[in-house]
């Protein structure tokens, strides 16, 4: 596949094109503040799934609005012994999934870690399955696939200041459980779940304590201006479809988005960070990737340390399992 995206030299000093709005931190004040009128009332169900070294629980909590969010709970069986509270990994999945079966996904809690799964509302459609509706009027107002165009003319009703503050309260309910070492909690997903990632690791920042790294794979929902440009597959096009179709929502559109742009949240972070880039990606053009990952904590009042991978013959893979293999080493690392 031909390398499509601005030369290397310029990608890895590339910005971003997204407009920073004014207000962006006040609207993410409100909107956090309004999540928290409602008690995050963390419930753990324990299930059985036949993994004999892996206790899960069926987890539900209080997302935007106070919506029930379902997750799963993976933790390494104790087996009745005492042991210290565990450092925490909450996992956010890639667009169209959901948290998948109770089996599906244990590597962080195989590596010792508690691993929360956080579900997607109104997605699960993919690759996994999902159990969350999304029972907001704008998550089925306009006839396109997807969610990338729900209530897009309106900022306040766009489909991602609710999941965005679903994945930002996921902390707070894996903190709850009481074998979780509350001070140690990393995000982690790739795709979708790295934009989602990047996005709580910034508003995390002043308003959480807790959170201690981030680990986003070739994320999504990020430098929506030029991933319209580069992007031939995946969820962007969606936006391209919908933007052909109603040329007068163009401008609204594009009022919208900068707020949920995660070059944009990203700023604020002040926790590590460990990136990766696929520079044959055709779904999240790494010069988007490459714009996150710049513009990543440079608002904290410390530069926040952080570090990316290149894979430069793969696509929206990234680097599958030999980059899983180094971010196990890295929280680790960090960890010690």
């Amino acid at each position: 596949m031909p390398f499509t995206d601005l030369p290397l030299a310029q990608m890895r000093a590339y910005q971003g094109s997204s407009q920073l709005p004014t207000d962006l931190g006040e609207f993410w004040d409100t909107t956090i503040e309004g999540a928290s009128l409602f008690p995050i009332d963390a419930c753990f169900e324990r299930v059985e799934t036949h993994l004999r070294l892996i206790e899960t629980y069926d987890v539900t909590f209080a997302g935007f609005g106070g919506d029930p969010i379902k997750a799963w709970l993976h933790l390494p069986d104790a087996k009745g012994a005492h042991v210290e509270p565990l450092p925490a990994v909450v996992v956010y999945p890639g667009y169209s999934c959901g948290r998948g079966l109770a089996h599906q996904n244990t590597l962080w809690a195989q590596a010792g870690y508690a691993m929360l799964v956080m579900d997607s509302r109104g997605q699960g459609y993919g690759g996994q399955v999902g159990d969350t509706p999304d029972p907001h009027p704008s998550a089925g107002e306009m006839n396109y696939p997807g969610v990338m165009t729900r209530g897009i003319l309106d900022r306040n009703e766009y489909y991602y200041r609710r999941f965005f503050t679903d994945a930002f309260r996921a902390i707070a309910a894996v903190q709850a459980h009481p074998r979780v070492d509350a001070s140690r909690v990393a995000v982690h997903g790739m795709s979708q779940g790295g934009g989602l990632a990047i996005a709580v690791a910034g508003l995390a920042a002043g308003r959480i304590d807790g959170l201690i790294a981030c680990l986003p794979d070739v994320n999504f929902l990020a430098d929506y201006p030029r991933a319209l440009d580069v992007a031939s597959t995946g969820p962007y096009p969606e936006l391209e479809l919908y933007l052909k179709r109603h040329r007068n929502h163009v401008e609204a559109a594009f009022v919208t988005l900068p707020y949920f742009d995660v070059v944009n949240l990203g700023r604020a972070a002040r926790v590590p960070a460990y990136f990766s880039v696929a520079l044959r990606d055709t779904t999240c053009p790494p010069s988007t990737v490459y714009a996150s990952y710049n513009k990543y904590g440079v608002d904290a009042p410390d530069p926040a340390e952080k570090s990316i991978e290149e894979y430069s013959f793969n696509n929206h893979e990234g680097g599958g399992e030999h980059h899983v293999a180094r971010q196990l080493a890295w929280l680790r690392k960090l960890m010690a």
